[in-house]
């Protein structure tokens, strides 16, 4: 199955009407970073931990409690 121009451009035309111009950059840029992701973790790539590489400092944030009540024992169990 192979697109040719006219449905690439109407693809794109839909696309733009659906997330805006302001959008789809940011869109091109994780449906690659998800691609890439995807075949070296396919491949076998070297590194276990392939979000880290991907995700730069401030643009992801964490909110973890930790409950003082339990101890170091009943948290190395779960």
């Amino acid at each position: 199955m192979h697109l040719g121009m006219g449905e690439l451009l109407v693809v794109l035309i839909v696309a733009l009407l659906v997330f805006g111009p302001s959008k789809l950059p940011e869109l091109g840029d994780a449906l690659g970073k998800s691609i890439r992701n995807f075949k070296k973790a396919a491949n076998g790539g070297d590194s276990g931990d392939v979000a880290a590489e991907t995700i730069r400092p401030g643009q992801l944030t964490a909110h973890v409690s930790v409950d003082p009540k339990i101890s170091k024992s009943e948290s190395a169990r779960t």
